[in-house]
């Protein structure tokens, strides 16, 4: 390769330049950092940038230094105009002649400015040039084979700081988003528990006096149907008004030893009027060696109760809905299962149907699955859902069984797939 003195000075100066990049966090350091280095390493009279957009697959200007700085404003070029075979081989592409190169744009005004040759180094990474450093040198030079390639160990590593660097901004730009979020419900849980006492004691006052004139108003008429219909309107904001302030509430649960499929039979019951007015099938397959488990049985039937309606909205008329239980011995897990072929949830929606107000009804408030979903994480389980468009949903309630409690303490345990069944989490 040559002296010993040059691969020293080689090795000195990738290390140098390696922990610089790395050691930036902020995408546009990183760049910065690149063409800088890149110019006084081949003491050139500047440096420029092109990053490549993902959308566009355009290479804009990103950074500069020198004699770079002068062109920030350059128009992007084409991925065709940038990406020849040099380029895309990893190869530093060497730029003698500027007067008859296609890739030099107006190259008066470069040899008025002193420029007597130009590198173009790719920035890649595995199978992908993230973009290249135009390099602007002041005269003309020989490079031997170890000086390019050394060039493009130091552009890979540039890559990969570029690389992490805006993973790392995308993470943040998330968090910070989660954050805004997070602040934004909580202040809306506050907001909307003191609203809901203001407003609840009207309310009760109309619907006790509509249902009293009620009774006194004629059978058929446009008075009896006017009131039908303010009482309706008024339950109806009373039970928003309810799961504002359920949302809003952070009562830890009264957790007692008991049977899930006791606590599953209840819910049925409550809403087994609702399979026989709609008409839909009901199958039950439930384990007949359930494990008890820690639980507040009013909140968790209120869970069962949510999700088997949910269901029933789902489900047409003459549909089948299939609840089953059991435990996943691994994991110290009992489970419920409520799976109906109703119209499923479409992939958009997925990811949202956990997030308070969202709702796909007409009627609906977006309460009722963020409620359950938090009841359910309030005694230390975890809740997965898969669903297909057309052929309809499942629903899977885990929680830890009391060997699982006990041998917890009680804290939240790493939940994940259950062995017993294929489950895609989207919460």
């Amino acid at each position: 390769m040559g002296s010993k003195k040059k691969i020293d000075d080689f090795y000195r100066t990738f290390w140098e330049i390696s922990t610089q990049l790395h050691s930036s966090t902020r995408t546009q350091e990183v760049m910065q950092l690149a063409v800088t280095k890149a110019s006084e390493l081949m003491q050139a009279k500047g440096a420029l940038l092109r990053l490549r957009d993902p959308e566009t697959q355009e290479f804009k200007v990103a950074a500069a230094c020198g004699l770079g700085e002068k062109y920030m404003h350059k128009r992007p070029v084409s991925s065709h105009s940038v990406l020849t075979d040099a380029i895309l081989n990893r190869k530093v592409l060497v730029i003698r002649d500027l007067w008859n190169a296609p890739r030099v744009e107006v190259p008066q005004e470069k040899w008025d400015e002193g420029v007597r040759m130009m590198l173009d180094v790719p920035l890649a990474l595995k199978y992908d040039i993230l973009g290249i450093i135009r390099i602007y040198l002041g005269e003309e030079r020989e490079f031997d084979e170890d000086e390019l390639d050394f060039m493009v160990a130091l552009s890979q590593q540039c890559a990969c700081a570029l690389n992490t660097a805006q993973r790392i901004e995308t993470k943040q730009a998330e968090l910070d988003h989660l954050i805004v979020r997070t602040d934004k419900l909580s202040a809306l849980g506050r907001m909307a528990a003191g609203i809901a006492h203001e407003i609840n004691n009207p309310l009760a006052g109309i619907l006790l006096y509509s249902s009293s004139m009620r009774k006194k108003v004629p059978e058929k008429g446009p008075l009896r149907e006017g009131l039908d219909v303010v009482i309706g309107e008024t339950k109806r904001c009373k039970k928003i008004i309810e799961e504002l302030l359920e949302f809003s509430r952070d009562r830890a649960p009264d957790r007692r030893p008991a049977d899930l499929n006791e606590v599953l039979g209840k819910a049925l019951r409550i809403v087994e009027n609702e399979f026989h007015l709609h008409h839909i099938q009901f199958e039950e397959q439930l384990s007949e060696t359930l494990e008890d488990v820690l639980l507040d049985e009013v909140q968790i039937e209120q869970v069962f109760v949510n999700l088997l309606m949910n269901a029933i909205h789902a489900t047409p008329n003459g549909g089948i809905i299939c609840v089953r239980s059991g435990t996943d011995q691994k994991r110290n897990n009992a489970w419920v299962e409520i799976e109906d072929n109703g119209c499923g949830i479409s992939p958009e929606h997925m990811k949202k149907i956990f997030e308070p107000f969202f709702s796909t009804k007409s009627q609906g408030t977006g309460l009722g699955l963020s409620v359950t979903y938090g009841i359910v994480r309030n005694h230390n389980g975890d809740m997965d859902v898969v669903s297909e468009v057309g052929k309809g949903s499942r629903f899977i309630v885990m929680l830890p069984t009391i060997k699982a409690s006990q041998s917890k303490g009680g804290k939240q345990r790493d939940t994940g797939e259950t062995s017993s069944f294929p489950v895609r989490v989207t919460s």
